[in-house]
């Protein structure tokens, strides 16, 4: 997955706004909270998502995916997604809409009603 696809995909999830932070890194948020993060790696496009934590575990054995620097070091379900060995692009995808429910999940009640995700 390159960028441009990472950052056309996140930017198509209900309630998502894209900043860039850390260094040139692609933010994605719902609401004010991050969901997916592209751009940490030196040498290839890298991803870093939110997992649950029953999926944490086995995700980081899988080639190509590895617990997220920074975030799991702080005891966060965050997973990096780097070089070419990773899934492929039809599982990131659906990785990176899995975090973004889980993040949205978290969400004050006020503010997922303001996203359209819950109904007055």
């Amino acid at each position: 997955m390159t960028y441009d696809e990472f950052n056309d995909f996140c930017g198509a999830l209900r309630g998502t706004n894209h900043v860039i932070q850390w260094r040139g890194a692609h933010v994605w948020k719902v609401g004010s909270k991050v969901f997916a993060i592209g751009g940490l790696a030196a040498d290839a496009p890298a991803f870093i998502f939110k997992v649950d934590a029953i999926d944490f575990d086995v995700l980081c054995e899988q080639p190509g995916l590895r617990p997220a620097p920074y975030f799991a070091s702080r005891g966060m379900k965050w997973v990096q997604h780097h070089g070419p060995d990773g899934p492929p692009d039809a599982e990131l995808r659906a990785l990176l809409q899995a975090s973004h429910r889980i993040v949205a999940s978290g969400l004050t009640r006020k503010a997922r009603r303001e996203l359209g995700f819950d109904s007055g």
